[in-house]
């Protein structure tokens, strides 16, 4: 069993057996906080995006140490200044109430999608690169922007591999694969879980952001087809005379796993469709038996997928843990960090961070919903997004009904802005630095942090900028 595995395991059930229904479990009074307790969450974040620019091995051999670090200068103030009742209890929401979720979704996806081989004597052309974009692009809300981008990143790179030109074809997977085509389920981006987690209906996103989202991927693909066209041309030129075509002899292996994606996404409507009623208290944080029952259940596909699947079919896909273990440890410092800015935020007006609810509040007390977007979206750019949602979508009121009634359209600028723009710089969504990786280890020459966000300026900042004037809706 991995060691993830065993570890959340045991630290789910060492707290379980800690708790007492009885116990009242104190909150945070936000009003009472100020900005300096938001220290912690902003220096891990920028630890996380500077580290692998400016210290790469340091980063690389500590950044768990480094994320513990930020962590215990949010847990030790908050047992010192509040108590350690307070401290407890805003420990034990953010791992079970809200972490331990989200992470085994995305460590099962990931499992999964790892024990699935594409392979095939791919010859890249304009039609075919932009097919296997729109095919990725359509996968991503269905089996996550990673999963997606683990099954199809491989083979996109050994078809363009003969190429001279093909930077420009990675890049637009990472805008489209890893982060547009996540936008219309739970299942396809962080952020969109983190609001499922929070209340918001499953298909919630699929009926109110789907035009938008088919607006921004179609003219992506339209772009990047006429992009590839003209580098394909210039290619054209350097092949040899003569050169024969070779078959495609397209296979899909490890098959099983596609009933795998099938039983996660089955559990996860489950969950949001089956209300039995019955939770358990941990510390003052409810435990709901659909969602125990939902996470146990990811748990065992993932050992199942690990035990059916061919060992040589991950070690063909390069399969391997430190990813989705870097994953955990940072994803763990941040929704530990992010515990007192909650609680300011939850404060609203009365909070510290009352001047960004007047940023993106209208003179008439209305949202200011293109307001939301871009800020969410740049700070998701730099931040990451799954964080920076949750930020404003505890600035918008928190509350999943009134968002997804009167404050809809607020609630569609908050997820566009996190899952679109996530593709703005490398660190905005996960699966962006590992594309880079990967594509980096197969000889593609990828642009620097800042070289690729010259690309992502160019080509998507005019599609936002559209999207703002016909896609969000005027308060």
């Amino acid at each position: 069993m991995p060691r993830l595995v065993r570890v959340a395991i045991c630290s789910a059930c060492g707290l379980i057996l800690a708790s007492d229904p009885a116990w009242a479990a104190p909150s945070l009074d936000g009003a009472a906080m100020r900005w300096p307790w938001a220290l912690p969450f902003v220096g891990l974040l920028l630890s996380i995006a500077t580290g692998p620019l400016l210290f790469p091995q340091v980063w690389h051999d500590h950044y768990g140490k480094i994320a513990a670090a930020w962590s215990l200068a949010t847990l030790v103030p908050l047992a010192l200044l509040l108590g350690m009742p307070a401290a407890i209890a805003g420990f034990v929401h953010a791992m079970l109430g809200e972490y331990l979720s989200f992470i085994v979704l995305l460590f099962a996806l990931y499992v999964v999608a790892g024990g699935i081989l594409v392979t095939g004597n791919l010859r890249a052309s304009p039609l075919l690169n932009t097919s296997i974009l729109a095919t990725g692009t359509l996968m991503a809300s269905f089996v996550g922007t990673t999963g997606a981008a683990m099954i199809l990143i491989r083979p996109l790179l050994r078809a363009n591999a003969a190429r001279l030109h093909n930077v420009h074809v990675v890049v637009f997977f990472i805008f489209l694969v890893a982060n547009v085509g996540g936008a219309l389920s739970p299942l396809g981006d962080p952020p969109l879980f983190v609001g499922f987690l929070h209340g918001v209906d499953f298909f919630w996103t699929t009926r109110n952001i789907l035009f938008q989202t088919a607006l921004a991927a179609g003219l992506l693909l339209a772009v990047f087809f006429a992009v590839d066209l003209y580098f394909h041309s210039r290619d054209r030129r350097v092949e040899l005379i003569g050169e024969k075509e070779r078959s495609i002899e397209l296979r899909l292996h490890g098959a099983i796993n596609i009933l795998f994606l099938a039983l996660i996404i089955a559990l996860i409507l489950l969950s949001a469709t089956w209300k039995p009623g019955i939770a358990m208290n941990v510390y003052g944080t409810a435990l709901e038996l659909q969602n125990v029952l939902r996470d146990g259940g990811l748990l065992l596909i993932a050992m199942a997928s690990l035990v059916l699947t061919p060992n040589e079919h991950r070690e063909v896909n390069g399969f391997s843990w430190d990813p989705i273990l870097e994953v955990a440890r940072l994803f763990a410092g941040i929704f530990i960090c992010i515990i007192p800015v909650l609680a300011m935020l939850g404060a609203g007006r009365h909070g510290a961070f009352a001047w960004l609810l007047h940023a993106v509040t209208l003179d008439n007390g209305r949202p200011h919903d293109a307001a939301y977007f871009w800020l969410t979206g740049l700070l998701s750019a730099f931040l990451d997004n799954a964080p920076t949602y949750l930020v404003f979508f505890e600035l918008a009121s928190g509350d999943a009904g009134k968002l997804m009634g009167e404050f809809g359209p607020t609630l569609a600028a908050i997820s566009m802005g996190a899952v679109y723009m996530g593709a703005l710089t490398y660190i905005g969504n996960a699966p962006n630095f590992m594309i880079y990786a990967i594509a980096m280890e197969r000889g593609v020459k990828m642009p620097s942090f800042f070289g690729y966000l010259v690309w992502s300026a160019v080509f998507l900042l005019p599609i936002f900028v559209l999207l703002t004037f016909v896609a969000i809706a005027p308060r």
